[in-house]
Formats: C-alpha cells, structure tokens, sequence
C-alpha cells in the first residue's frame, strides 16, 4: 500500500510539474492535460461574468471584469501548489503517521524547505525535492510574467492607434471614412501591413498564452477583438468596392486575422469551419452594409461598384472570421460596436464610434461623451 501510494504521489508531482513546463516554457498551444490552464481560465472568467452581471452600465462591468486575467494568474499558481503539496504528502505518507501529518509536511517542505517534520521516519529526499521544485517554479514565473507582460504591451500599442483612424468603439466603415476625411487615404497600404503582422504575433502569445484573452485594454472602450474586427471588416469592404484601387496588403492582412481568430478558436476547444461558403451566409444584414456604403460616398471614398456589386465579395471576406469573432466579444465582453455581434450580458445594444475632434484655426468643439446607443436592444431592460 505505502509503494502504490509513493508511486500515486511520483506520477502527481510529474503531472504537475508538466504543466508548468507546459504553461510557462514550452511555446505552443495547450492540448491534452495541457488544457487544465485553460479550465482554469474559463472557471476565473465564468466567476467574474456572473459578478458582472450585478452591474448596470458597460463601464461599471469593465472595471469588474478587469482583474480577471491576474486572478487567473494565481490560481494556476495556487493550482500548482496544491498538486505538489498533495504528491509529495503521497510521497511522504510511508514515513508519517498519517496524511494530515503528511500534507503538513510537504506544505512547510515546498514553502520553507523542511522546517517541519510530523513524526516518523526522516525522509529527506523528498523534502529537499520539494523545496527545490518549488524555487524552480518562482524562478520560471518570474520569467514568465514579463514575457506576458509583453505580448499584452504589444497588442495594446496598435489598438491605441486606431483611436484617430476608426474612433472609439473601432468600427470598419469608420476606418476608411476617417482615412478619406482626414486624407491619409495613401498610408492604407502600410495600415494593412501593421495590422497583418500584429495578428501574425496575436495568433502566436495569444494560443501559447491563452490567459491573455482575459486581459482586458486599459480603457474600456478600447478593445483588442474590436479593433481587429474594425480593420478585417474595414480591408474586405475596401476590396469588395474597390477592387482595382485597393492594396494588395488589404488581402494579406485579412488572410492572417481570420487565421489568428482560428488558431484562437481552436485553443479554446471551439469547433470551425475552416472553409466557409464563399456565399455566407453571414449575419450582417445587407441594409447596414449599404447604409455604410452611403456614408462612404458621402465622405469622398472612391468606389467603383456599387453597394448591391459589391455584397457577395463582402460576404466572401466576412463569412471567414464573422463567426468567431461575434462568439469571442460575447465570451470576454468586448466593448458592444456596430458590427460585433450581440453581447448577452449587456441591456444596451452597439454604439456608435465617436470620432477624436477636428482641431483647426479659428476654434473648435469637442463633445466629450459616452457613445450614444444606436442599435436598441432585442429586449429592453431584461438580463439575458
């Protein structure tokens, strides 16, 4: 009985010890027993959903939500801690009175190196282990947490920019309606680039690390899945209307974000269509594509289809990431923009993008305001 449970304790410590590896060292997407990181992030993020939900505005519940992605930080840490200190108390329990002396033990022998001892035979293998496991572990968290750190600083930094080029919430048509109205119309090419290697780079921290999907932007109308959204839905609608003007970069950037929201889709444990119909269908309805078109036209875009010639091309493009990306802003509660999909833990409906002030000799105004809701809500004032 004593070995079946030492060898109980070894395969413990083993497992655990993987997932560290796993976690914090190994670059690519969990899969296997892999995956308890990411049941840990779903139980940290279902347990600050329903707290959110006690709030009334979109706000309040963004600064309830924001710890989320710490909290789940240390509780894959504390996770971890109690896989080691239950293994090594397996370990331990031949040469103790019992498991509660055991347990005992493996905690002081994980935390302070074997400064207690319950009684029984000396066992110090396995409290030395303990302790040294341990310390590798810190060492590699602290090595960890700036890596994380860092892909969340470089998601953040190109959402940041999209301030001045989509407004806030980021909304496609608004991306080139603010080109043209500002005339910087020529840096679109360059625009796409940035935005295909950024998510060449979400679509590798954002599978290797998956708890940065609970990491929310520090404002809290910014958001990193809306601002992609924005820029996908922007670059399809500039090559379905103008398929002869538009960059080649417009195409790219749009293959790497549906691929990223994919790779994403597929960490997550979410089944896809990776080769959606062409013909849709999607859920953007073709009235808001052709109103959108109409503000196009109103700003100066140079077209040359129309909105009616110009909807299969779109709905070729957005049939692609349309799916994923509405279920992703719904999952982490992403700022509800025109164009994002509904949100079931919200009671007002999208909102519409308010654009940064147009400074100029002479005077100018600025309205310094929460978006007004555009779209009502399905049902008025009621939970879902």
């Amino acid at each position: 009985m004593n070995e079946f449970l030492f060898a109980i304790g070894v395969l413990v410590v083993a497992l655990t010890a993987a997932s560290v590896l796993f976690t914090m060292v190994l670059p690519r997407s969990p899969r296997g027993f892999e995956r308890v990181s990411v049941l840990v992030n779903r139980i940290a993020r279902l347990s600050f959903m329903t707290l959110a939900r006690l709030a009334r505005t979109y706000e309040a519940k963004d600064v309830i939500l924001a710890p989320t992605g710490p909290v789940a930080l240390v509780a894959q840490l504390l996770l971890w801690a109690g896989g080691f200190i239950i293994g090594f108390a397996l370990m331990l329990c031949p040469t103790t009175v019992n498991f509660g002396d055991a347990l005992l033990q493996a905690t002081a022998s994980l935390f302070t190196v074997g400064a207690v001892h319950a009684g029984g035979d000396q066992n110090a293998a396995v409290d030395v282990a303990a302790g040294a496991i341990w310390v590798v572990v810190v060492a590699m968290q602290i090595a960890y947490l700036p890596a994380l750190y860092g892909a969340f600083n470089r998601r953040e930094g190109l959402v940041a920019l999209l301030e001045s080029r989509a407004g806030v919430p980021a909304w496609g048509p608004e991306v080139l309606i603010r080109h043209q109205l500002v005339g910087i119309s020529d840096t679109l090419p360059d625009f796409y680039a940035a935005w295909e290697a950024w998510a060449a780079d979400l679509a590798e921290s954002h599978t290797t690390y998956p708890v940065l999907l609970l990491f929310r932007s520090p404002e809290p109308w910014f958001s990193w899945l809306v601002g992609m959204l924005a820029v996908l839905d922007g670059a399809a609608m500039h090559l379905a209307l103008a398929p002869g003007s538009a960059s080649s970069q417009a195409r790219l950037c749009l293959r790497m974000g549906f691929t990223a929201l994919n790779r994403i889709a597929r960490t997550l444990g979410w089944q896809i269509d990776a080769n959606p119909s062409p013909a849709g269908p999607i859920e953007l309805t073709y009235a808001e594509f052709a109103e959108s078109v109409d503000a196009l036209r109103e700003a100066g875009f140079p077209m040359e289809r129309t909105a009616e010639e110009a909807w299969p091309d779109f709905v070729g493009w957005r049939v692609n990431y349309e799916t994923i990306a509405y279920r992703l802003a719904d999952r982490i509660l992403a700022p509800p923009a025109p164009w994002s999909g509904p949100r079931q833990h919200l009671h007002s409906g999208p909102v519409a993008p308010r654009r940064p002030p147009q400074r100029a000799p002479g005077g100018f105004s600025y309205d310094e305001h929460r978006p007004s809701v555009v779209v009502e809500p399905r049902h008025q004032g009621v939970e879902q």
